[in-house]
């Protein structure tokens, strides 16, 4: 399943990197990302692969490391472990997204969202094309 920039509230869902770089940036899409964090009572996860890949891009785009770590660390996500049960999933995904582009934090987001069964919140127009059995939003048109 998926879905296109419905403006509906979530009461839990997982964020890609995209979604924490939008935010950080104040990116287009960003404020639908920070309008769901800040939902009352919504349960907003991050898997730990997609932190440090949003960390690994503020620092390679100039950001002192404590300040790219502070930036994510104060938007109060729960971070999710890299389980052996998402490896699992994240691997089998390359063949439904291999034509995608799709990179393996992107996999690793996709797959905690199956895991938890719930909405992948990404500003990656890509995933539009996907059909991979969880539910998205485009937080950028």
């Amino acid at each position: 399943m998926k879905s296109g920039a419905k403006r509906e509230s979530v009461s839990k869902a997982v964020f890609d990197t995209s979604a924490l770089l939008a935010m950080i940036h104040a990116e287009p899409g960003g404020d639908r990302a920070a309008e769901l964090l800040s939902e009352p009572g919504a349960q907003i996860l991050v898997s730990a692969v997609n932190l440090s890949e949003a960390q690994a891009v503020l620092i390679n785009r100039g950001t002192p490391d404590k300040e790219a770590w502070e930036l994510l660390s104060d938007l109060s996500l729960e971070v999710i472990a890299f389980d052996a049960e998402q490896a699992r999933s994240a691997g089998i995904l390359i063949s439904q997204t291999r034509e995608f582009g799709l990179s393996f934090g992107d996999r690793a987001c996709l797959a905690l969202g199956l895991q938890e069964r719930c909405v992948v919140i990404t500003a990656d127009r890509a995933w539009k094309k996907l059909n991979v059995g969880v539910k998205m939003e485009l937080i950028r048109s």
